[in-house]
């Protein structure tokens, strides 16, 4: 029951810190979503708010890494495709109000421990991206710069969708990104990467 209300306690904060970002995400807003007594707070997360932080960034970046096995054994096109369909579907099931947690916390955090832990979780991203792609063919070297690439332009294009607030523009953007994007890196990666409009 109590690892339960602490695993509630955390995905919560993981939705909120999306939502809301670190500054608008409170103890009393996780305990309203997750449904937890107000005791627990500092049962659970005796070294206050941070520790919540830290957890959150930990299951954010573990969920991400999980479903990208989906696409293990894929071809390059359709790992990116993949990656930012992950977040045209977090924009369009939350009505464009949720980005990135662990993005949320990088950019308002004044804490080091924090800010490594979330640089720690893109890195996390970048290696195990940058792995697929290898297996799909790609030189390490291209594979790792591809790799932070479609991060650097996920995560970009999720803030100016939010603001834009447009399953239109959404579309545009990975119509965009799978296409235009491939064909930046089709002098590196032909013939493994399939040209725009195949």
């Amino acid at each position: 029951m109590a690892s339960d209300t602490r695993r509630r306690m955390i995905e919560s904060a993981v939705t909120l810190l999306a939502m809301r970002g670190l500054q608008g995400t409170a103890f009393s807003d996780v305990l309203e979503r997750s449904g937890a007594p107000r005791g627990s707070i500092y049962h659970h997360f005796p070294k206050g708010k941070d520790q919540l932080v830290d957890a959150a960034i930990d299951l954010a970046g573990e969920r991400t890494l999980h479903v990208l096995d989906a696409v293990a054994g894929a071809s390059p096109k359709a790992i990116t495709t993949y990656f930012l369909d992950l977040w045209r579907e977090v924009l369009v099931r939350s009505n464009f109000r949720a980005g990135c947690s662990v993005l949320a916390v990088t950019v308002a955090t004044d804490s080091p421990e924090l800010l490594e832990h979330a640089a720690s979780v893109f890195r996390a991203w970048q290696t195990r991206l940058a792995e697929l792609y290898v297996a799909a063919g790609l030189d390490p070297a291209t594979a790792s710069s591809f790799a932070t690439t479609l991060i650097a332009a996920s995560l970009g294009s999720a803030a100016i969708l939010i603001a834009a607030g447009s399953i239109a523009a959404c579309r545009e953007c990975r119509t965009r990104s799978a296409t235009s994007g491939c064909a930046a890196f089709a002098s590196s990666m032909s013939p493994i990467l399939p040209t725009p409009g195949i």
